[in-house]
């Protein structure tokens, strides 16, 4: 299940709370180990506003990811 979370900084760490309905339907319990997969959300205001010409799938693809790779 895929949920939208925001990090929050907890003294020297960074930690996210999980919603009770995802609790709930995924039966979490205190002290059980789980597995997170990090995926960042693109912005892409800022490529949809500077585009000016037509381009191919390929080039907005290669575009929208500029700001993913680090």
């Amino acid at each position: 299940m895929a949920t939208e979370l925001i990090v929050k900084k907890w003294g020297n760490s960074m930690g996210v709370i999980l919603p009770k309905e995802l609790v709930e339907k995924e039966r979490i319990k205190e002290n059980d180990k789980i597995m997170i997969q990090i995926v960042k959300k693109a912005d892409l205001r800022k490529i949809f506003g500077s585009l000016k010409r037509n381009m191919t799938g390929q080039e907005f693809k290669d575009l929208a990811r500029k700001g993913w790779e680090k």
